[in-house]
């Protein structure tokens, strides 16, 4: 599982997230691809990004024009947009619950409904390119679970549709409170964290630290110019995990996906604390499985999976289990209980042995590829090339992603044979 910390010394804001993940591996031209996908209506667009020196910094600066008029949109209009456009179920459902909390944060500041709110400056047509773009780029890179760091707040005014409102902006206010949001004071004065940073984070992000093994960094730059660098970092790598459960800013205990490798052999991690919930289900649409597995992973499962089995009056049945950490229990089994048919679950404690990992770059002719390496007793007894950097590069080469995975085994045999005589990879 792939996951990401963004670390936001100078805020965030829907470009300077697109900046991250560019400068983290995500290709302009996928980007590109999912504003065409969109099919935004009238009006011309151009998307482009190009390397900046922010300070001693080097970060990417993310641009994004579409030429409209003054248009003020409703909830609805954004939704029919989003839902028009050739993309995944999941980016959309994501980009529209995060327009979704900026409507209701909307709504608190002007004691309206959500659905009377008059998108101005968010309802843009460039808003909803940065919030549909970040959520399609954390998609495709891959990033299962999205962390943030404590946001710095300044102080000054901002002049609006709405008139002249104070700093930081009540939406950006009203968002982070709804999620109990850390932050910290800013660096000096003026908006560090915009209404589209604020609902992008407090809709997809939990508000802490993660252990992780460090992969690369996306460096994302801000437009103005400070007496500091105007940057957010996106950390990407693996989770690791720890025996001690903490808790989230949005409230719940949760614990990291693998136990340390100080585990009770030298062979493999070991960990005791897990259970397994599961539940028998004979009537429900089988396409409705993938978006119950990835909300179950999304809010902290371990590994989710699906097995066929048959059931009484000899009906086809589906067997959905998940495993996850003991105090991810009651809110995994409540999350199965409303999102499926299923009127009930059962539990059961069990164990898991873990080999070690690590991970090693290596070159192809279409480009690195991150490797999984499986280690046993010290020694290297497997690696597999990471699936998400093949269909990356495949699709930015116009070949089969077979061929890109194919070289990356070549490649992590070569470069991993001097380590033991013989490896099996898989």
């Amino acid at each position: 599982m792939h996951i990401a910390y963004l670390d936001t010394p100078s805020g965030i804001s829907g470009d300077i997230f697109l900046g991250c993940l560019l400068d983290a591996g995500w290709p302009l031209a996928r980007l590109r691809a999912v504003v065409e996908a969109l099919h935004l209506p009238g009006g011309s667009w151009r998307v482009d990004a190009e390397p900046v020196m922010k300070g001693p910094l080097r970060a990417t600066l993310a641009d994004v024009k579409v030429n409209e008029g003054d248009t003020h949109r409703h909830l609805s209009d954004i939704t029919a947009i989003i839902r028009a456009g050739d993309l995944p179920s999941i980016v959309q459902d994501r980009a529209i619950a995060v327009f979704t909390r900026l409507a209701e944060a909307e709504a608190r500041v002007h004691n309206t409904t959500p659905e009377a709110i008059h998108f101005h400056e968010v309802g843009a047509l460039d808003a909803i390119v940065d919030i549909v773009g970040v959520c399609a780029g954390l998609h495709e890179l891959g990033i299962d679970r999205l962390h943030a760091s404590p946001l710095p707040l300044g102080h000054g005014w901002a002049q609006t549709m709405h008139g002249r409102i104070p700093l930081p902006a009540p939406a950006t206010l009203e968002l982070l409170a709804a999620v109990g949001a850390p932050t910290i004071p800013a660096p000096g004065p003026g908006e560090l964290v915009t209404p589209t940073g604020a609902a992008l984070l407090a809709e997809l992000a939990d508000f802490s630290q993660p252990r992780m093994i460090l992969q690369r960094i996306g460096y994302g730059a801000g437009r103005k110019d400070f007496a500091w660098p105007n940057v957010a970092r996106l950390w990407v790598g693996e989770a690791v995990g720890t025996f001690g459960a903490r808790r989230s800013a949005k409230g719940h205990e949760e614990r990291e996906e693998h136990p340390p490798e100080s585990a009770q052999s030298a062979s493999s991690a070991f960990d005791s604390s897990l259970v397994v919930i599961e539940t028998n289900i004979d009537d429900m649409n089988p396409e409705l499985y993938e978006p119950v597995r990835e909300r179950l992973l999304g809010a902290g499962a371990l590994d989710v999976w699906t097995t066929a089995i048959g059931m009484k009056k000899g009906r086809p049945g589906t067997l959905l289990s998940v495993l996850c950490a003991a105090e991810k229990e009651a809110e995994l089994a409540r999350l199965m209980l409303h999102e499926t048919t299923t009127l009930g679950v059962r539990v059961y404690p069990v164990t898991r042995h873990i080999a070690k990992r690590a991970f090693q770059m290596v070159e192809t002719v279409y480009g690195p590829v991150q490797v999984k390496v499986k280690i046993l007793d010290g020694a290297t007894v497997g690696a597999k090339p990471e699936f998400d950097d093949c269909k990356r590069l495949a699709e930015a080469a116009g070949v089969p992603v077979r061929m890109v995975y194919e070289a990356a085994l070549v490649a992590a045999q070569a470069a991993l044979t001097g380590e033991r005589k013989s490896i099996e990879i898989h």
